[in-house]
């Protein structure tokens, strides 16, 4: 946790809320919103995703966008990748962060990356040691995200038991974070407290935990407080609340990162993030995806009178 902030925002848009758009967004536009994003205090920014362009042609851009966000002073970037390949290239761009997915759902994990959880396992073990080996590349560091950790569209409830045994393996091989995921929007809020607290009392003090919620059922932020009275102090958002699971029929995107900032920020938790210069950075996403439908309380009805920021309190 960087120094005079009590909770860690970080931006996910440009890799997860991008992912499902048809249209190929510019660029020149990913790199200012990002570079914008920067200047609002942002600390980290998940830029792209390593894959064959063949695959998600949104991300074939992926080393010019990962060059210009090393640029920025001060400024985490992460890329995701599914697999070994996907790192290889990652490393070499020169990422700060690399994010690995695997489902706990055993069917979405097949239907996601079309592998057996223990494949996944197995292959990051691999890009662990991948990482260790090469030179300018041990201080990157290896999120593993626990996705339909809350939840699957496939198969229903999941055992909090599984998580944390799937947990256990990747803290094993070699995570250097866990992010739990509720990668469809099924959670409640008392299941994230119950499921946050199982796992931090786990590997709390080993690793540290973050929270990747969706608000296809309007809970992501009753879910975001619930994971914060549990403890968990890392979360992921999304501009204008873009984004989606391609297996969560009817999901909305990810929380709206305004919204994430603003609620934080009213309840005396420094994030050092500017939320109205995030609103204006909207418009970048909306002159590029104007059939998007861009979310966000606070966007719509500024702040409340007499509202102060944490981050700007005396």
């Amino acid at each position: 946790m960087r120094p005079g902030i009590d909770v860690e925002c970080r931006e996910v848009g440009l890799r997860d809320g991008l992912q499902i758009q048809k249209v190929f967004f510019p660029t020149q536009d990913k790199i200012r919103w990002l570079t914008l994003e920067a200047a609002a205090g942002m600390p980290e920014i998940e830029v792209c995703s390593f894959v064959p362009p063949k695959l998600l042609p949104q991300f074939a851009d992926n080393k010019e966008v990962v060059a210009a966000a090393l640029k920025i002073d001060g400024l985490c970037v992460a890329a995701l990748s599914p697999n070994m390949r996907g790192a290889q290239d990652a490393f070499q761009a020169g990422i700060h962060k690399l994010n690995y997915v695997t489902s706990v759902s055993e069917s979405h994990n097949m239907s996601n990356v079309r592998r057996t959880v223990d494949e996944s396992v197995a292959d990051f073990e691999r890009i662990v040691a991948l990482r260790d080996s090469t030179p300018g590349a041990k201080d990157i560091r290896l999120c593993t995200g626990l996705a339909t950790a809350l939840g699957c569209t496939i198969e229903g409830n999941v055992a909090v038991s599984a998580v944390l045994k799937l947990a256990e393996r990747f803290v094993e091989a070699g995570a250097d974070e866990l992010s739990v995921a509720d990668t469809v929007g099924y959670a409640n809020p008392q299941q994230v407290k119950a499921m946050f607290e199982a796992v931090i009392d786990e590997f709390g003090k080993t690793v540290p935990i973050s929270a990747h919620f969706h608000d296809t059922r309007g809970l992501g932020l009753a879910n975001t407080f619930a994971a914060l009275e549990a403890g968990c102090r890392r979360f992921d958002a999304s501009l204008a609340g873009l984004g989606g699971c391609p297996f969560a029929p009817n999901a909305t995107g990810n929380i709206v990162m305004e919204d994430l900032v603003f609620l934080l920020e009213g309840a005396g938790l420094k994030t050092g993030v500017d939320i109205d210069k995030l609103v204006e950075i909207r418009e970048i996403v909306a002159r590029n995806l104007p059939d998007e439908t861009l979310y966000g309380m606070y966007a719509r009805a500024g702040a409340p009178k007499g509202f102060v920021p944490a981050s700007a309190a005396a």
